[in-house]
């Protein structure tokens, strides 16, 4: 009887932090053909021991095989890492953290040396990839072709998203998403603030924060039917002018609480711009607007 299993495929991975060695554990587990590289060559020894081949440098790596991953320090590194090196015919595959106008250059970059060209954007830490049920998953853009053709590789790892051909995307997925949470971030920071120095259980308020912020999440979903609609006003329950009003509550407790109000000032200056500018019965959705023209 005639063996016609087909090997798994290989890929290459270039950079072995945190990320890297979390992904490079992750595609040797599930059986894939992994050759590394770092530029601490110490870093691989664990994945060689697991079935990695350690390439020598970056060049002899990227040779090895047609899908090439990158998770390296930054946007310098990776040009510094693949300059000279033949990337014709190659997918790469960037998993570095950047901005949108950073992908779209090195994809330029890449797309010039003979490369189809992918950026990612990682919403996970180290932990959680190549576990199931964790809720890792990866932003996606740039050639969708050949992001096809290794999406079932990537997806070993971690979910895939994919968001579109302009190679910036994913990136700017990636940080549209942290930024609202570095803003939940604020928040939560500015409620345990308030409660600091009163009989307050910590874990007790940390429960219902937890409940409320997910109940509040649909506020995302009001800002995106204002934003496709045009209609500001739409299914708005509390309007701006009730909102300003109550603001005054918020900085008057803040102020007895002894809790400096510097998280919450920015938004609450917008909110209020807007009312002075008659749009007091909308939601708070033209602040999108008012951060595109810098304020005014």
């Amino acid at each position: 009887m005639t063996d016609n299993a087909v090997p798994p495929p290989g890929l290459t991975l270039l950079g072995l932090g945190a990320m890297g060695t979390a992904l490079a554990t992750a595609w040797l587990d599930s059986g894939l053909d992994l050759t590394v590289w770092n530029r601490t060559p110490a870093r691989a020894e664990p994945l060689t021991a697991r079935g990695a081949t350690a390439a020598a440098n970056a060049a002899e790596a990227v040779a090895a095989n047609d899908l090439v991953v990158v998770c390296l320090l930054d946007d310098a590194s990776v040009r510094a890492t693949l300059d000279g090196v033949d990337l014709r015919g190659k997918d790469l595959v960037n998993l570095t953290t950047g901005t949108p106008g950073a992908g779209r250059a090195l994809a330029d970059w890449a797309t010039a040396r003979g490369a189809r060209f992918v950026d990612g954007g990682i919403m996970a830490v180290p932990p959680m990839i190549g576990v199931p049920g964790s809720g890792a998953y990866v932003f996606y853009s740039g050639s969708a072709a050949a992001f096809e053709a290794h999406r079932d590789t990537l997806a070993v790892a971690a979910g895939t998203t994919y968001v579109g051909e302009d190679p910036g995307f994913a990136a700017l997925h990636d940080v549209a998403l942290l930024s609202a949470m570095t803003g939940m971030f604020a928040g939560v920071t500015h409620a345990f603030a308030l409660t600091r120095k009163e009989n307050i259980a910590p874990r007790e308020l940390a429960e219902l924060l937890a409940g409320w912020l997910t109940a509040m999440s649909g506020y995302a979903r009001g800002i995106a039917e204002h934003l496709a609609s045009g209609d500001f006003t739409k299914g708005v329950t509390s309007n701006l002018a009730m909102m300003v009003e109550g603001n005054a509550t918020l900085l008057a407790t803040a102020e007895e609480q002894g809790v400096s109000p510097e998280l919450l000032l920015p938004f609450m200056r917008l909110m209020r711009q807007l009312v002075d500018d008659g749009r007091g019965d909308e939601g708070t959705t033209g602040v999108v607007d008012l951060l595109l023209t810098g304020g005014r």
